[in-house]
């Protein structure tokens, strides 16, 4: 494990600079220039082609619905689009990419000079950053290698390598962020609630699943340090002083960006603290560990190679197609939060937690589902926030849906099951175990309501606990609760408190 500096000493010798890559796997029902599907989960060189496996002889087509979705995010980030473009041939070897190049686009991307603001909590309370965007542009998927053997699942120790071109020329939109300075001590977060607004926004759009977990949506995360002492904070001109940066590529949850940017700005400064220099390159985050490690140095721009790809015709969106798609697009993502802020009652507490715990989406979708505002988010801040930390995972990752979350409350209404018994039904979500209600079939979770099960008990609790009794005859009504507890514990858990209650006084009062 490499040196750290403690995160506090990073920041009081050093300003950091924060830049991100986000990789968007497009919903097209197609590829990028090609017919073949797009389906998730697919046997192994199943969806393949002469084209996307790069074949002599093969020519590419732009798949229209990929472009329309390019313009949409680049509108929904206040970008310019393009009135003309082009695709671009990005040369470089990997198993992976079976041309030995990408398509993609360089110097012409379809949409730039944008911007997002997002919202974190900051020393001294909601802080707005501006996020600028330098481009989104047009581009496709590689394929994916799997390495055999070894202890890490990378290249390195491994007894052979497999090759998987079924993601090979998926869609890809590729938004890159100019460097975000002035954050300090807050960068982490800022990170983390950019890749959640980024997120929330193109579900919005409709243009991807952004499953995180099955790498629709990755992260690179750019990072350098410059030192406090040189000027940069008080240079009105904007001009800022950056260092070396390094690139962690493919960071593929939100917990895992925020972790990632902070254990990178204590190992650079840890690194330019000993007097050593920074090696521009990429890395590898490791989830299980917290750390990151190198992986190879970084190209630049001329290593590549790039030039015009031949075998496709420029795009020039028609102006009257953009302005049809800027007056479609679903309302920004600072109103529609202030707008559910609005119908749900939540405060600003409540609303930024929400967010914070990348969980909007999730609440918004279970109360479309049925359940209320207060219990939708009962239940994804509370219950499945705390598996999510437990695990290590996010929250959207557990395999629990909105419509899972509405119908165990539903359940919950209906007096079929309480909160506890809720509880043992999202283990059993979590667990894959089927749907709320086969869960509580299986797992025989229903309360009990047959009365005369429920009045033995209560007279079991009554004999087991005589002086309780008593006070109760006595008048001491809150005594109750004991034997209500009681039981419940004999019942386990699976009886109605509120009857248990009425039986228990109206035996004893």
């Amino acid at each position: 494990m490499s040196e750290l500096l403690s995160y506090d000493e990073a920041l009081e010798r050093f300003d950091p600079a924060l830049g991100l890559e986000v990789h968007v796997e497009l919903n097209t029902a197609s590829k990028m220039f090609c017919g073949c599907p797009t389906e998730f989960g697919a046997e192994p060189n199943t969806q393949t082609c002469p084209t996307c496996l790069g074949l002599p002889g093969s020519m590419p087509v732009v798949n229209e619905i990929a472009v329309e979705s390019a313009i949409r995010i680049g509108l929904a980030l206040n970008c310019e689009i393009a009135e003309w473009c082009r695709f671009a041939r990005k040369n470089y070897f990997y198993p992976d990419m079976p041309k030995n190049f990408q398509t993609s686009q360089y110097d012409e991307p379809i949409a730039f000079n944008g911007w997002t603001d997002v919202v974190v909590e900051g020393p001294e309370g909601p802080q707005t950053v501006r996020v600028d965007i330098e481009r989104a542009h047009m581009e496709e998927d590689t394929g994916k290698s799997l390495h055999v053997g070894g202890a890490t699942g990378r290249i390195h120790g491994a007894d052979y390598s497999l090759v998987d071109y079924n993601r090979a020329g998926i869609p890809l939109i590729e938004i890159v962020t100019r460097p975000i300075l002035g954050t300090r001590e807050i960068v982490p977060l800022v990170a983390k609630a950019y890749v959640a607004q980024l997120r929330d926004l193109l579900l919005g759009l409709g243009v991807s699943d952004v499953r995180m977990e099955q790498g629709s949506l990755r992260c690179d995360v750019n990072l350098s340090l410059a030192p406090r002492d040189d000027g940069s904070e008080s240079d009105n001109t904007g001009r800022h002083s950056l260092g070396t940066r390094t690139e962690t590529k493919n960071v593929n949850s939100l917990r895992s960006v925020e972790r990632a940017v902070r254990y990178e700005v204590q190992r650079h400064a840890a690194v330019l603290t000993s007097g050593r220099p920074i090696l521009q390159e990429t890395r590898h985050w490791h989830e299980d560990t917290g750390i990151t490690t190198s992986g190879r140095e970084k190209s630049d721009a001329e290593d590549y190679r790039y030039f015009p790809e031949p075998d496709l015709v420029p795009v020039a969106p028609d102006k009257e197609w953009v302005e049809r798609l800027r007056a479609s697009l679903p309302e920004p993502p600072h109103e529609r939060r202030a707008r559910l802020q609005a119908e749900w009652g939540f405060s600003d507490l409540d609303m930024r937690d929400t967010v914070g715990a990348g969980a909007l989406g999730l609440v918004e979708a279970t109360i479309a589902a049925g359940a209320t505002p207060q219990a939708a988010r009962k239940w994804w801040l509370g219950e499945l926030a705390r598996r999510a930390n437990e695990t290590e995972t996010d929250i959207s990752a557990l395999g629990v849906t909105p419509a899972h979350v509405a119908r165990v409350q539903a359940l919950v209404d209906e007096g079929a099951i309480n909160d506890k018994l809720a509880r043992q039904v999202f283990d059993g979500l979590v667990a894959g175990e089927g749907t709320p209600d086969e869960i509580v079939a299986a797992r025989g979770l229903a309360i009990v309501s047959d009365e005369g099960a429920l009045s033995a008990a209560v007279d079991n609790a009554i004999a087991a606990n005589p002086d309780v009794a008593d006070k109760i005859r006595d008048g001491k009504v809150a005594a109750a609760g004991a034997l209500i507890g009681a039981v419940m514990k004999e019942m386990k858990g699976q009886a109605d408190a509120a009857r248990v209650r009425e039986l228990v006084l109206e035996k004893l009062t």
